[in-house]
């Protein structure tokens, strides 16, 4: 019988079953179902064929069969196969008939399938029903057929039985994410609904159903006010677990669990109020030895969840460090959960987790997930309370949680900040307070070390580096001890079973010789990378741990070693490279298609839905890339002009990554080897060591790198690589400097331009967001969180037009004159202190690089910065003053008539309460500094025997460093030349000026440069020789004693 589609040839015997079969009598039809259930595979094969060719010809007949047995058959398995049978016909399964179903017969299925949820008795039957009349009603309510089900579905929820009650809660749960908008009509009624069935006295089953219907029905609320009138539920739905628990069901209470951890990861902020209540009842259920393993562990689930959910709930964790120190306390109790097995010396590889319960491995995973989550600061203190404990406790388990929590949280908070991290474990992961017990520590780990067991032997070596890491120079003292066992795993542990002791251990070494520095390192540095390099020749698996490993000690030993590291650079270099050009293994189908990619039996495939494309991509190659894309960047900064030879295959590698959006990593490496590859070649060209090269090499890579950024910056869609961007073409226009021609300034200054357009439109549209009803505190972290990062943007761009107007002066002020347009904006009052600063300072730089060229700007920009020396902000206040200084000292006759008017707003600034706080020492003493400069340059315009003592009665300046040197040595200048305003009549200022001199050359070089130093001396001594012995003694007298005893020192040498 030919069994392919549409034309099935009907034998008369078959046909006469068919008939049999469809016929008025239910027997033969029941007869069939059971046939279908047969466990015989002949039996149940002709059962199949037969029912399959009704299907085909006489769906209409089938489906009201399969309705009729499903009201009226005795038996209970038989009217459950009806309804699993039915399901498959009217659902969306690939072979569905409803289309071809007639309309009457499509009504007539609608009004059984009601009629058969009311009567059904069997619960699981109850359920199937359920989940047919939900899939059905999901794919035709949207068309508007089937206006009787939500009547009939609040009737049944607010009947008396509870089965009604369950049946209707559970369709809801299942129709709400397809239906919601024609729920939302009824909030008021389903929040009643919800509320009585989630409440005693109603049974336990009509309970959870109610708590996945509420679950539910809450993710798909569109509005945040609408979404917290469900929120005083959430008492109730507590109650649904706690009972649940209480009443030995932890079947249901897991299913319970898993609704709260879905509503956790996508609607956490619905939990906010009752947070609490409902972190510290979940801490409860993983803390109870007694529950089952499941349990516990899904209660963590939902906590670290909350904790992840950082997009949608920034911060909402941190503030309850009591639940996060229980947490990890539980999660350390768990690292316990090990056996000290027998088959764990004998595990061929590191896979093999022998020993390890689920408990164990729950925990070392979510420990890495809560550091990564929360991050150091919050995550350390509470370790820190915890550590101290176990590692002196003498069960072996102990120091092993101990060791494998440290290691822990260093990767996790590593991870955190992964590109910083590749080379060195963060700084705040491994608590500081760890640095007073190092003696202990250090100690105990050696003992460790020596421990016959390998898993504790790893745990010992991760601890040992980042305690190094951590503690640096300090752990100068355990070198000796250290450095003898770590060099012997290295050398020993050779069998595959050990690759990932030996791998840990070349951390580790990598790590103590960065901690110790060069000199003390050095001596064992060439045996530790004559075994890396014959390593390297080695032919390693795939899947060997200590590829990965080995490619980070060996930058780490650059860091380390510095220029010394040179001659390894041959080996090296090679295998970084091919695996900084991997190709990413990307796998593309259509997104709607079941099969998952790869099958995923690899499980470090990430998937990503673009349109209609669903695109997976192997985890593991780009993380291979993004690690080798950072050592070269580590390189090229380590060894400037002796990573020159490598320029020309490093540039063409990683100049396209600027562009490679499948991962972050790579890209963000990519941008900061950029100035690092610029600046090698052109310190190797300057030192003669570029083989024979010159200046026209450095700018034909310039004229290969600089476009390259600008383009990326073009594309980048993150805010935050934005600004690294501009950060690294910034250091780049520092290095090219004039190799630069005037079309890569356009088009530089072009792009700028569109930085300052695409900020300024998200800026609107988050001021936007902030008017919109469900703006809340937890919006307002997020929206300040993304506001500093545009800054950093706005910052660098500043920093970017500052270099370009350095770099070309005065030839530069045609593009200003285009680019004014969108920098006097920002001096707007309605623009944020950060964006005026920015706007400040670049005019500042115009009138100091441009001098006379720059004043035909003064009329637009000065009264804006007269303005800014009343600004709250420090920093725009600082920008200021310091731009009326320059503008004082090249504006001549343009500044004269603004002479009044500068001098009441700087004095202003210098006589605010509290100037000379650390907040704002840096606007007084810029303020100071520009009155000297108008005593300097428009004495004629002053009041000047008022005005010049009142300047020198500011000094000295003792907060910005770089102005207190240029006043200081314009005090010296004018003392010189005997400034009849400074020294007042009959030299009545003298003791002052000797006085600032005093405090000058007591502070070393810090106040003043060498030249204006011996000045100094030079004219005490001069003082000491013309004046009268009792003006000099009246001088004297006037200064401290510890003065005094220092200016006698220094003169008399």
């Amino acid at each position: 019988m030919d069994q392919s589609k549409g034309t099935t040839t009907i034998t008369a015997e078959v046909e006469a079953q068919i008939n049999a079969v469809m016929g008025s009598e239910s027997a033969a039809f029941e007869s069939l179902i059971t046939h279908l259930m047969s466990a015989g595979n002949e039996q149940r094969g002709q059962a199949e064929a037969l029912f399959n060719i009704c299907k085909e010809k006489h769906p209409d007949a089938l489906a009201l069969k399969l309705v009729h047995v499903l009201q009226s058959c005795g038996q209970v398995e038989i009217r459950a196969m009806a309804a699993i049978l039915l399901r498959k016909q009217i659902t969306r399964d690939e072979t569905y008939i409803w289309p071809r179903l007639a309309p009457p017969t499509q009504t007539a299925i609608k009004a059984h399938l009601l009629v058969c949820v009311q009567r059904e008795e069997a619960k699981t039957i109850v359920k199937k029903l359920c989940d047919t009349v939900a899939e059905l009603a999901a794919s035709i309510m949207e068309e508007g057929q089937w206006p009787e089900l939500l009547p009939f579905m609040f009737q049944c929820v607010s009947s008396d039985s509870p089965r009604l009650k369950e049946s209707a809660l559970l369709m809801f749960a299942q129709l709400s994410q397809f239906i919601g908008d024609h729920l939302h009509p009824h909030l008021s009624t389903l929040h009643t609904v919800f509320h009585q069935c989630l409440s005693q006295p109603s049974p336990a089953d009509v309970r959870i159903a109610a708590l996945a219907a509420t679950t539910n029905f809450v993710q798909t609320i569109e509005t945040p006010q609408d979404r917290e009138r469900f929120q005083d539920l959430i008492p109730a739905m507590m109650q649904t677990l706690t009972e649940a628990l209480n009443t030995n069901q932890e079947a249901t209470a897991q299913e319970a669990l898993e609704m709260f951890i879905e509503l956790a990861g996508t609607e956490p902020r619905f939990l906010r109020r009752q947070i609490v209540n409902v972190v510290g009842s979940m801490l409860q259920i993983a803390e109870a030895e007694t529950l089952e393993e499941g349990t516990r562990h899904l209660a963590i689930e939902f906590i670290i969840t909350l904790a992840e959910a950082r997009e949608r709930a920034p911060g909402m964790m941190r503030k309850f460090p009591q639940f996060i120190g229980r947490l990890f306390a539980i999660l350390m109790k768990m690292l316990l959960d090990i056996e000290d097995d027998p088959a764990w010396h004998a595990a061929n590889t590191e896979d093999e987790d022998a020993g390890e319960s689920s408990n164990y491995s729950v925990g070392q995973e979510c420990l890495d997930r809560l550091a990564i989550s929360l991050g150091g600061n919050t995550i350390v203190p509470v370790a820190s309370e915890l550590l101290p404990a176990y590692l002196a406790d003498p069960d072996w388990r102990k120091h092993h949680a101990a060791l494998i929590t440290l290691a822990q949280i260093a990767e996790g908070c590593a991870k955190a900040h992964a590109a910083s991290a590749v080379l060195n474990f963060s700084e705040n992961c491994t608590p500081e307070i760890l640095t007073p017990y190092l003696d202990g520590i250090v100690s105990k780990l050696l003992v460790l070390l020596q421990n016959g067991r390998q898993m504790v032997q790893e745990g010992a070596l991760t601890a040992l580096a980042s305690v190094a890491d951590s503690s640096q120079e300090h752990f100068q003292k355990y070198y000796d001890a250290v450095m003898p066992y770590l060099k012997s795993i290295l050398i020993n542990a050779t069998d595959k079973s050990n690759r990932m002791l030996r791998a840990k251990s070349m951390e580790c070494i990598s790590l103590v010789g960065m901690a110790v520095g060069k000199d003390k390192f050095r001596n064992d540095a060439k045996e530790v990378m004559d075994v890396l390099m014959s390593l390297q020749g080695s032919q390693m698996e795939a899947d060997d741990p200590t590829i990965s490993y080995m490619l980070q000690a060996w930058a780490r030993l650059c860091k380390c070693l510095g220029q010394d590291f040179l001659p390894y650079m041959s080996v090296v270099m090679p295998p970084l490279l091919q695996s900084a050009q991997l190709k990413p293994d990307v796998t593309i189908t259509s997104a709607d298609s079941d099969n998952d990619i790869d099958d995923s039996d690899d499980e470090s495939v990430e998937t990503i839905t673009l349109g209609d494309k669903k695109i997976g991509i192997k985890t593991s190659v780009l993380e291979e890339k993004a690690t080798a894309c950072n050592m070269l960047c580590c390189y090229a900064d380590e060894l400037k002009e002796g990573f020159f030879p490598w320029i020309d295959q490093v540039a063409p590698t990683l100049v396209p990554l600027l562009k490679f959006y499948f991962h972050e990593e790579v890209r963000k490496a990519a941008v900061s080897a950029m100035p690092e590859l610029l600046q090698s070649a052109k310190l190797a060209v300057e030192k003669g060591l570029a083989h024979g090269r010159g200046q026209t090499y450095v700018k034909q890579l310039s004229d290969y790198i600089i476009p390259a950024l600008v383009e990326a910056l073009h594309k980048e869609p993150e805010t935050e690589i934005c600004s690294s961007m501009l950060d690294a073409l910034n250091e780049c226009i520092q290095i090219s400097g004039v190799l630069l021609d005037q079309s890569q300034v356009k088009s530089i200054v072009d792009e700028l331009k569109q930085v300052i357009t695409a900020s300024a439109t998200r800026k609107r549209e988050r001021t936007e967001r902030t008017t919109a009803e469900d703006f809340d505190a937890e919006e307002g972290e997020i929206l300040q969180e993304e506001n500093e990062q545009e800054e950093e943007v706005f910052d660098q761009v500043g920093e970017c037009i500052g270099t370009l107007i350095k770099t070309f002066k005065s030839s530069f002020l045609p593009f200003f004159d285009e680019l004014s347009s969108y920098i006097t904006p920002m001096l707007g009052k309605d623009k944020t202190a950060e964006e005026r600063r920015i706007a400040i300072c670049i005019f500042d730089d115009v009138a100091e690089q441009c001098q006379a060229a720059a004043v035909k700007y003064y009329d637009t920009f000065l009264p804006f910065l007269l303005e800014a020396c009343n600004d709250s902000n420090a920093d725009v206040r600082q920008a200021a003053v310091y731009g009326i200084g320059v503008c004082a000292e090249f504006g001549g006759s343009k500044f004269k008539t603004l002479v009044g008017e500068a001098l009441s707003r700087l004095n202003f600034v210098i006589s605010r309460p509290n100037a000379r706080e650390s907040d704002n020492v840096m606007a007084t003493d810029n303020a100071i500094s520009a009155l000297g400069k108008i005593c300097q340059f428009h004495r004629d315009s002053i009041d000047a025997p008022h005005v010049v003592p009142a300047w020198l009665s500011c000094l000295p300046i003792k907060g910005d460093l770089i102005e207190a040197k240029i006043v200081h040595e314009q005090l010296c200048s004018m003392v010189e030349r005997s400034d009849a305003e400074l020294l007042g009549p009959n030299n009545l200022y003298l003791p002052k000026i000797v006085s600032v001199f005093a405090e000058v050359l007591c502070a070393g070089k810090d106040l003043a440069t060498e030249q204006t130093i011996a000045r100094m001396v030079n004219l005490l001594r001069q003082l000491q020789q013309t004046l009268s012995p009792s003006a000099l003694a009246s001088t004297w007298s006037s200064l401290q004693p510890q003065q005094q005893m220092a200016l006698q020192s220094i003169l008399s040498s």
